[in-house]
């Protein structure tokens, strides 16, 4: 006589029920810089650009491309400055410690 077959012996498949949807990869491209230049330019947004050497530059973004900004500075030559050489950027002015105008 043959043992019955026991369900702990089965091993389990995809088809034990339903499988969760794993969750897509995040794009490759988010566009958030090219949003953070634009928001810039058009608020005309006084900002200080910190270079890697340690040289501050002030000044406003007029344009920007992939690998280059158009510094716009009071008093001194606009400059166009190759993203690589940027450290860090940030607001200029007052309201930079309150995160700008309106906490903008």
């Amino acid at each position: 006589m043959k043992e019955p077959h026991t369900s702990s012996s089965r091993s389990h498949s995809a088809t034990s029920g339903p499988q969760p949807h794993k969750k897509p990869a995040p794009p490759e491209q988010t566009h958030a810089e090219n949003f953070y230049w634009i928001k810039q330019m058009q608020a005309r947004t006084p900002v200080v650009i910190v270079m890697t050497d340690g040289e501050n530059l002030h000044g406003s973004v007029e344009w920007y491309d992939r690998d280059c900004i158009k510094l716009t500075r009071t008093g001194s030559p606009n400059l166009l400055i190759y993203k690589q050489f940027i450290k860090y950027i940030y607001k200029d002015g007052p309201d930079a410690a309150q995160g700008g105008v309106n906490g903008q």
